[in-house]
């Protein structure tokens, strides 16, 4: 980004929206963000894109190196921002995991996140869920014996029904809580018709990492996984509920959040989003 947007994107925050409401912050995490956000800038610069998030007031920083893990590392340690949770390749997870736990290392991350399980037709099947859960069992408890906690990046799609639940309901039931954890992308529970107020009362600290962001309201939802990204929009002008989603994620003990903007360009919807957070009280 250039000056001229840095200062832009800087002024949304300081200007324009709610005024605050009076009580103490309902959000009282270190501010996250997803790297997929910034997925258009990383090839432009990956030092300048870091100052851009840092600027923005960004501590943490969810996803793998674009380029060489130590130097992404050192780039993101000169500008205090830390990497909790790296993403991984669900193929290259299942078959060259020492690589997966050697970049988490590098990057000082305590999770590794799988984001999609590979099924064909925009239709999971149950067994595409079973090996899903072999696989996860299997690479957990090599990630677990590493010190690192995996986690699966529920997308939607598992809301096929199965028996009297869903896949979803299956995945959770049958891998071991000890190797296997979640996290919640609040916007794909609700495009697949789940709701994550009710998800989280129901599983608990199985979830243990969080991505905040909001859907379009009046979005057709369906069972793929996969919508434009102009159904992602701010946090706080879609139709999550975000409050009631954040108080719960504290009862169940979720410590790391990360906004994810889907947008072509997040320069001003990811201020926004900064922006309603912090406006928030309990």
């Amino acid at each position: 980004m250039n000056k001229r947007v840095i200062v832009l994107a800087a002024g949304v925050l300081m200007s324009g929206g709610p005024v605050f409401a009076q009580g103490k912050p309902l959000y009282t995490f270190p501010f996250g963000v997803e790297g997929y956000t910034y997925r258009n800038s990383w090839p432009k610069g990956v030092a300048q894109t870091l100052d851009t998030i840092r600027m923005l007031g960004f501590t943490e920083l969810e996803g793998g190196a674009p380029g060489a893990p130590q130097e992404f590392r050192k780039l993101c340690d000169e500008r205090g921002i830390s990497i909790p949770s790296i993403g991984a390749d669900y193929n290259k997870l299942v078959q060259h995991p020492d690589s997966i736990i050697d970049q988490a290392k590098i990057l000082g991350a305590q999770y590794v996140m799988c984001a999609w399980i590979p099924h064909s037709d925009g239709v999971l099947t149950f067994d595409n869920a079973k090996k899903a859960v072999d696989d996860f069992n299997r690479v957990g408890k090599l990630l677990s014996e590493a010190g690192l906690i995996f986690c699966y990046h529920a997308h939607g799609y598992e809301f096929q029904r199965y028996g009297e639940g869903t896949l979803l309901d299956y995945i959770i039931h049958n891998t071991d809580p000890r190797y296997v954890s979640f996290e919640m992308d609040i916007m794909w529970m609700s495009f697949g018709g789940g709701d994550p107020v009710g998800l989280m009362k129901k599983y608990g600290d199985r979830w243990k990492l969080m991505h905040l962001k909001d859907l379009r309201k009046g979005t057709p939802k369906n069972l793929t996984g996969l919508t434009g990204p102009e159904n992602d929009v701010p946090l706080g002008q879609g139709e999550e509920d975000i409050p009631a989603i954040l108080k719960e994620a504290k009862k169940i003990g979720i410590r790391h959040y990360f906004i994810e903007d889907e947008s072509v360009d997040p320069t001003v919807p990811v201020p926004q989003s900064i922006h309603y957070l912090r406006s928030l009280k309990s």
